[in-house]
């Protein structure tokens, strides 16, 4: 192995082939009892180029598993390095050592100073620094340790004050799915909004009392607000997520205080079989968010309240319920409306009949139903409150039906050649793309003998990851 590797260039070598050359090598590691995957790359580079990352953005992930995400940010600020210092290479004719010495220190700073990673696994997280160091560095602030842990823990457990609340530009992540975190075991579950139940604005028994401790909550609707503390006001977070989150009736609660932490900027969503290849088969989508400021969340948040008690108000809403409360249980106990054939058994046998248990029952029906009805009607209310009176702002969406790979991991990608791009087929060629996340130009450099010695691949600005960098850059 080391006799085949040793005439191999590293240097020259794109990020792409050396991250394709440790997967394979690693994979078996990553599928085994860890049960941890791999973001496939196509998603990891789609959600890094659809953001304005720069060599001074801070940038986090906080599941970060091997790297992946930290790898291709460091990637794309070198080639912004290139195009600042284009006579960098000491293998070009017009190459300049100041120029050379500057392009360094612009990435390398950025991969030693403003990348950060959190992994769980302290195998995968040496692992993770190992692929960094591969890479061309910026393995310094990979740590190990549960990525939901407060930074004043980040920093006693690690020494690393770098993990600190309101901090990042940019968090780039893929949280694990399906795991779930129980307060018997972990006592920071109490501190998150999402550890505890709040009750919803209908529910009139339950109003004005402090939420309760929920017993447990998933890791992917947790690390959502990890990530709101830890960026920035205005900063970006970049997450997969599984499709549940976005669409499920019992995760409202999840999606109605996301509203109030960031701006929704796009939902992108993935083939079903986009995480086939690696071992997991989750529907899930990327959703790109901003950070609104503080001000900006504590007025939305007080518009909705003032939106909810008005509406209380004006349709008597808990007068109503109790009254029907009140009358429900009034005419259970005075048998009122109860067809009695039994006038001689006395009121303690009546209600022991089967006759007077299905009438008890259709009488709690008949109120339950008001109460129901009443409630439907306050909800579309709010929400013809919420669309005329709350802030509204465009959302970009989008499916892709092509990642560039199958179930299997085979590459889907298509040639064109120049004579198929005629007038007739164009919009069609176009049309196509859009369904794709993006595509690649292949760029190869030689030698004068003709020998291979470069081979980089140029991300498209075509397909989704066109219509949203163009939105981000219009909207945002």
């Amino acid at each position: 192995m080391v006799e085949y590797l040793q005439g191999i260039n590293f240097d020259a070598t794109d990020l792409d082939s050396k991250g394709r050359a440790f997967e394979t090598f690693m994979g078996s590691f990553f599928r085994g009892e860890f049960g941890q995957y791999f973001t496939p790359r196509a998603i990891v580079q789609f959600i890094v180029e659809a953001l304005p990352i720069k060599n001074t953005s801070l940038v986090l992930d906080t599941s970060c598993g091997s790297g992946g995400f930290l790898l291709y940010a460091l990637d794309k600020v070198r080639r912004q390095a290139d195009k600042e210092y284009p006579n960098h290479d000491k293998n070009k004719e017009d190459y300049d050592p100041d120029e050379a010495e500057a392009w360094k220190e612009l990435w390398h700073d950025f991969a030693s100073n403003n990348l950060f990673g959190i992994e769980i696994s302290e195998q995968i997280a040496r692992t993770a620094k190992m692929n960094m160091i591969i890479h061309d560095d910026g393995h310094t602030n990979v740590i190990s340790l549960d990525g939901l842990e407060k930074p004043e823990e980040i920093k006693k457990i690690t020494d690393n004050s770098g993990f600190r609340y309101n901090h990042f530009d940019f968090i780039i992540t893929n949280p694990p799915f399906g795991s779930s975190i129980k307060k018997a075991e972990k006592k920071y579950l109490s501190d998150y909004v999402f550890g505890k139940n709040e009750y919803h604005w209908l529910d009139y028994k339950n109003q004005g009392k402090k939420p309760k401790a929920r017993n447990n909550q998933s890791t992917e609707v947790l690390f959502l607000e990890q990530c709101y503390h830890f960026l920035n006001e205005g900063g970006y977070l970049a997450v997969v997520l599984p499709d549940g989150i976005l669409t499920n009736s019992s995760m409202q609660y999840v999606r109605d205080q996301l509203e109030d932490w960031y701006q929704l900027i796009a939902v992108v969503s993935m083939p079903q079989t986009a995480f086939s290849a690696t071992g997991a088969g989750v529907k899930s989508s990327v959703l790109f968010v901003k950070k609104h400021s503080r001000n900006h969340t504590l007025n939305l948040q007080k518009k909705k309240q003032e939106i909810e008690t008005r509406l209380l108000a004006d349709y008597d809403f808990i007068e109503k319920v109790e009254g029907w409360q009140k009358e429900k249980k009034d005419r259970i106990k005075n048998h009122d409306g109860l067809i009695n054939n039994t006038a001689f058994m006395v009121k303690r046998e009546i209600e022991k009949t089967e006759s007077f248990k299905e009438w008890k029952q259709e009488i709690s029906d008949l109120y339950n139903e008001k109460i129901n009805n009443l409630k439907e009607e306050l909800e579309e209310a709010y929400l013809q409150a919420r669309r005329t009176e709350l802030p509204d702002y465009p959302i970009f969406m989008a499916i892709a039906d092509n990642i560039g790979y199958d179930a299997t991991g085979k590459s889907t990608s298509i040639t064109i050649s120049k004579q198929e791009v005629t007038e007739d087929n164009h919009k069609k060629i176009i049309e196509y793309l859009a369904n794709d996340l993006y595509s690649e130009k292949v760029i190869t450099t030689k030698n004068l003998q003709d020998e291979l010695v470069k081979t980089e691949k140029e991300v498209l600005d075509e397909g989704i990851l066109k219509g949203l960098r163009a939105f981000i850059k219009k909207h945002i």
